[in-house]
């Protein structure tokens, strides 16, 4: 990289002088992180400087497989990672009492991979005659690997050399992982202040030209990141950049929080759970020292004491006297996330609930869209441009993913859960995809229509609907000869392909040992 020239113009700088990143915390050190991978070797100089009378809102403890290629792209080894951070893997998630409310309503999101390339073709093809009123097995748990992994608490870690291994994503504690991410970065290199900021400082173009912090006088930088969380203490109230909220089609506001003890030689899970209570959905997900629970709901539907005393019903005899920690959600996300010479990156930026984990993979695709963008063209409008759509599109796509969860339950039991159904303020991209699925028309060339829209790829698509039994009530036994995949094959492939893989528990022990 470095200083080039692009048909004998103007040379572009390939990377800012110097960059301040105002907030720590995963958003903040997985920030400083990749920059410093892209740029350092072209003279950047990094700062962050947080407040040490901010704490981090340490919640998330869940991934997609993004953070996977994250550690690769850094060469960070999951033996180094992941017994600091009392890490777990994670084949996918469990979603019990979605569709009807009955505990025995439930279905797996899988991580797809190819190992599953039949079976999910199998799948689909189900699927299909489902859609279009044939009695035939449509449950997507049968059809991949990852769910069998999941059932057997095994890591998605082959015991032997496979031709094709499955994707997967982890658990974590947050502030142990920013912790991590902190250390590493500062080892590299990477000026840590503590401080707090108490003034931005903007020039007559409208560009962050300084900040006052309360220790350290003036900072400046030629580019900034807004890493502040909720507060958007440079986007927001700085650079006054609009925040769009999705509470019209996404209602949870509030979550609660309590961790509860692993039981002593229990099986260790290799998934999370987010099992739908009445106003809600109740997470837990396994570290290696402890289960993270917790309530997200919609403040309008239920009180604060309301969700806690639920959650602990909930839990039963293991939640009756843990702390709990009571959260506000800002959901939604701001216009433009790149403004001018500072960029929002986290919780500033915006925030979709932890139903699909996806708060690190927001945070990983922005940094690097950004560091790819800004490559391109430095400064130029065109780039900001086309970053902004970019990062848009897949908090958007994002969005109607999570917003199908809710939008396809059955239940009844509840106002909320009737208002999610009924809700009709859709995105036109999700209105067709639940068009197309329910009235049979061709879903595959609607996906592909939409692909740059989609933040989920097909296999997750047809999971959810099916997982959700978004199928015609009365069904019809198939032609004699009609071709029907095979559920119960299909079952016996996934389960002996998962004999193959280590135990969780057992994998997780001799990696931390080896660490």
């Amino acid at each position: 990289m470095g200083d080039r020239h692009s048909g004998g113009g103007p040379a572009m700088t390939a990377a800012p002088g110097s960059i301040v990143i105002v907030g720590g915390g995963s958003a903040g050190w997985m920030t400083a992180n990749l920059l410093h991978k892209a740029w350092a070797k072209h003279g950047t100089r990094l700062s962050l400087i947080e407040s040490p009378a901010i704490g981090t809102i340490g919640v998330g403890e869940g991934s997609t497989p993004y953070l996977k290629a994250f550690f690769q792209q850094l060469g960070v080894a999951e033996s180094e990672w992941m017994p600091a951070c009392s890490a777990t893997y994670k084949c996918g998630i469990s979603f019990p009492g979605w569709s009807s409310g009955k505990r025995e309503d439930s279905y797996f999101h899988p991580f797809f991979s190819r190992l599953d390339l039949e079976t999910g073709s199998a799948y689909f093809h189900n699927c299909g005659m489902r859609r279009r009123g044939y009695a035939v097995p449509a449950h997507p748990d049968d059809f991949f690997v990852s769910a069998a992994l999941a059932r057997h608490g095994k890591a998605p870690v082959p015991a032997r050399p496979l031709p094709f291994e499955p994707d997967y994503a982890y658990h974590f504690d947050a502030g142990l992982l920013g912790g991590f991410l902190r250390d590493r970065a500062t080892a590299l290199g990477v000026r840590h202040i503590s401080d707090t900021v108490e003034q931005v400082e903007l020039n007559d173009s409208g560009d962050i030209s300084g900040l006052t912090t309360n220790r350290n006088g003036r900072l400046e930088a030629d580019f900034y990141i807004d890493c502040s969380g909720f507060s958007g203490l440079l986007i927001n109230k700085a650079l006054q950049e609009p925040f769009l909220s999705f509470r019209g089609n996404l209602f949870n506001d509030r979550a609660v929080a309590i961790a509860t003890p692993l039981t002593s030689g229990e099986a260790l899970p290799s998934l999370t759970q987010s099992t739908a209570l009445k106003f809600g959905w109740a997470w837990r997900i396994p570290l290696t020292t402890r289960y993270g629970n917790g309530y997200v709901y919609a403040s309008d539907f239920i009180s604060e004491d309301e969700a806690e005393r639920e959650l602990r019903q909930h839990l039963g005899p293991a939640g009756a006297d843990a702390d709990a920690r009571h959260l506000r959600m800002r959901v939604g996300r701001v216009e433009n996330h790149w403004r001018n010479n500072c960029l929002a990156v986290g919780l500033s930026q915006g925030f979709i609930e932890p139903l699909e984990a996806t708060a690190l993979m927001l945070i990983q695709y922005s940094v690097q869209r950004f560091i790819e963008c800004y490559e391109q063209g430095s400064f130029t409008h065109l780039h900001r441009k086309t970053f902004n759509r970019d990062v848009n599109a897949m908090f958007e796509g994002v969005r109607d993913y999570i917003v199908t969860h809710y939008k396809t339950n059955q239940r009844t039991d509840t106002e909320y859960w009737i208002t999610n159904r009924e809700n009709r303020e859709l995105s036109d991209h999700l209105a067709a995809i639940l068009e197309a699925w329910d009235e049979g028309l061709d879903f595959e060339a609607t996906l592909t229509a939409r692909t740059e829209a989609l933040a989920y790829l097909r296999p997750s698509w047809y999971c959810i609907l099916g997982g959700m039994n978004r199928f015609p009530a009365r069904l019809q036994t198939p032609a004699a000869g009609s071709r029907i995949a095979s559920s119960s094959k299909a079952h016996r492939y996934c389960e002996s392909v998962s004999k193959q893989f280590h135990d969780h528990r057992e994998y997780l022990d001799e990696l931390y040992g080896n660490a």
